[in-house]
């Protein structure tokens, strides 16, 4: 699959990639990265979702601080994932996501409305776009440090749909209760919860991969695309 240049709202330009399904046109997804770049799995659940009829891109969030970024979650990658995370500057990747969604509804294509779903950061970084773009539908697996930004739910007016994993390492129950309680008032917002799962338990091939729990999520992730999308 082909990678497409977006321009940045300010200065520059990033590449996305950019999965297409078979029949050539779709609703549009913004895939958002983990810590780790838009690297192998990435690309594969952007792929996934082309299979599912979707225009899907995957943009290159850590271009701003070195673009083509590819790492694993294991060893040195992961620390060096970790670094790139503390050096991002969200709020221009807020703003990278909308150009991206903006890409997305100026490509052929694109038939429809444009949704977005991101993992671990960019499960975060999910939440935000809810927040503060225009996109239609987000959804956000396992999105660390919502609590910190919980204030933004008033902004969120369109569906969000988040997955939270019960032994969250990095989301432990005090920061999951803090969650809950700032956003079971807004109507836009899902939230399920996976009973003895860990983080990342959706990523393929992980060390807390678990099939049941991630087809489960998935599955209900494509009703939510199905019903706010169409």
């Amino acid at each position: 699959m082909p990678e497409i240049t977006v321009r940045a709202k300010d200065d520059g330009s990033f590449s996305a990639y950019l999965a297409t399904p078979k029949s050539g046109k779709g609703p549009g997804i913004v895939v958002i990265q983990e810590i780790f770049g838009v690297n192998p799995w990435i690309r594969q659940v952007a792929d996934r979702y082309a299979a599912a009829g979707y225009v899907a891109a995957a943009p290159d969030l850590f271009w701003r601080i070195q673009p083509g970024i590819q790492l694993t979650d294991k060893g040195e990658d992961f620390q060096k994932a970790l670094g790139l995370m503390q050096k991002m500057d969200q709020g221009k990747a807020i703003e990278d996501i909308q150009a991206t969604i903006d890409a997305l509804r100026a490509n052929p294509a694109c038939t429809g409305k444009i949704g977005a779903v991101g993992y671990c950061l960019g499960g975060r970084l999910a939440y935000m776009t809810a927040a503060r773009t225009n996109i239609d539908a987000s959804v956000g697996y396992y999105g660390v440090g919502i609590d910190g930004i919980i204030g933004e739910a008033g902004n969120i007016k369109k569906p969000l749909l988040l997955h939270i994993a019960e032994k969250d390492g990095f989301v432990p129950p005090p920061v999951q209760a803090k969650m809950k309680e700032g956003l079971q008032g807004n109507r836009h917002v899902t939230m399920q919860t996976y009973a003895g799962q860990d983080h990342a338990f959706a990523r393929d091939g992980g060390d807390h991969y678990d099939k049941a729990a991630a087809d489960l999520a998935n599955g209900r992730t494509a009703d939510f695309f199905k019903a706010n999308l169409a």
